[in-house]
């Protein structure tokens, strides 16, 4: 089984201790790319340093929503800047984590939009695919997308919305992050959308260290996992764990412009 793990944050200190290992053991268990993303603008140096000392890792910046009471009005032009002077290098494959988040409940929305607005903004400007963060937004991340245009569209991450929800995003020519999530028992509505998709509409993510499927119950995750959580999905789409690897690795490479690894 080859694997592209879309999402994660291989930089937070969680895996300070073990980082190296962790990354040869998921090789060995045939996760050959993993994006790592920035989420704030003090963590993104630690994020290009963490790149650059790999191959198989690439990275996106941006401004996640949860830290909006972190971001100041300057970070955002400082992201053009780390755009424009990455411009085109390998190992920067997209703008992202960026979104919309509705569940936390202090985080002004207006605000949360305008940073939204301005990253796809800037999406646009430099040519790159978009990873977005949604929770119970999905009405207003998918009028801003419309509205956006992307040229390059993008993944919707830990993709937890409803089918109908699906569709529209697929329309506007994103992929669908699935990881952990569609493992967990208590996810009935997402087992039902999951199993309507179609395989060119998914990637595989972990968002480790977050999100651990339910075959590793209380543990930080890890891009380890993620055959897991292939195998996992594969039942609940109808297909083989070597289908779901196959069609979401390919997505992944049309999703961020890489060539197919070869066979």
């Amino acid at each position: 089984m080859r694997l592209i793990d879309t999402h994660t944050h291989l930089d937070f200190p969680d895996f300070d201790v073990d980082r190296t290992a962790l990354l040869t053991r998921s090789r060995a268990a045939g996760v050959e790319r993993l994006v790592v993303l920035g989420v704030y603008q003090a963590n993104w140096q630690r994020v290009w340093d963490l790149v650059q000392t790999d191959d198989s890792l690439h990275a996106a910046l941006g401004l996640h929503p949860i830290y909006l009471d972190d971001h100041l009005p300057e970070h955002l032009s400082e992201l053009g800047q780390w755009l424009e002077r990455l411009a085109g290098h390998p190992q920067l494959c997209a703008v992202g984590e960026i979104g919309l988040d509705y569940y936390v409940e202090h985080l002004d929305r207006d605000r949360q939009q305008a940073v939204f607005e301005a990253q796809l903004a800037l999406a646009n400007e430099f040519d790159l695919p978009a990873l977005i963060h949604v929770r119970r937004a999905h009405a207003a991340t998918i009028a801003t997308l419309k509205r956006a245009k992307l040229k390059r569209a993008g993944i919707i991450h830990a993709f937890a919305g409803s089918y109908e929800e699906a569709r529209e995003y697929l329309k506007l020519g994103f992929k669908l992050g699935l990881g952990g999530a569609p493992t967990w028992p208590q996810a009935n509505r997402l087992h039902k959308v999951v199993a309507r998709l179609p395989l060119e509409a998914v990637v595989l993510e972990t968002d480790a260290p977050d999100m651990a499927p339910v075959m590793y119950p209380n543990q930080r995750n890890s891009p380890e996992h993620l055959p897991a959580i292939c195998t996992a999905i594969a039942e609940r789409m109808g297909v083989s764990a070597e289908q779901l690897a196959d069609a979401s690795s390919r997505n992944a490479a049309q999703v961020f412009g890489w060539e197919p690894d070869p066979a």
